[in-house]
C-alpha cells in the first residue's frame, strides 16, 4: 500500500484551495507559498491532491488549468460534473455546484467525465 505523505507543503496547498472561492492556477499557487516549495513540487502535490480526491482540475477559457476544492468526491471517485464560470474581465474561475448541464448522449458511448466552462462577467465586475 502506497503511504500518503503530509508535508507541510501539501497541507499549505490544499490550505490555499480550501480556503479560496475561486479556482487557482498553478501560478498563482506558486506566489502565494513564496519560497515554501519549487513549481514541480507544488505540481506534484496537486497531482496527488487529485488522486486523493481533495481537488478538481477545470480548464479555463484560456486553456489555464484551474484547481478547486472537492466537496463530495472520494479517492477514487470524483463528482466534479458541475458548471464552472470564466470571468472575461478578472479571470477567475468559478464552481457553480447548484447547476448541472443535461447531456443527452447517445446510448453506445460511456461519458465518465464531463468539464462545462461558461464564460462571462462576475457580480464582482459586472
Amino acid at each position: 500500500m502506497k503511504q500518503v505523505r503530509n508535508t507541510k507543503a501539501k497541507s499549505e496547498v490544499l490550505d490555499l484551495i480550501n480556503n479560496s472561492d475561486t479556482a487557482l492556477s498553478h501560478h498563482i499557487i506558486h506566489e502565494k507559498l513564496g519560497d515554501l516549495c519549487n513549481r514541480v513540487t507544488i505540481y506534484r502535490i496537486l497531482d496527488r491532491l487529485e488522486e486523493e480526491g481533495h481537488i478538481h482540475k477545470i480548464v479555463n477559457i484560456d486553456g489555464v488549468v484551474n484547481y478547486a476544492r472537492c466537496n463530495s468526491c472520494q479517492k477514487d471517485l470524483h463528482n466534479d460534473n458541475h458548471l464552472h464560470f470564466n470571468c472575461k474581465k478578472c479571470n477567475e474561475v468559478i464552481c457553480i455546484e447548484n447547476v448541472i448541464p443535461r447531456i443527452d448522449i447517445p446510448k453506445e458511448f460511456i461519458v465518465e467525465e464531463y468539464n462545462f466552462i461558461v464564460s462571462g462577467i462576475c457580480p464582482k465586475c459586472a
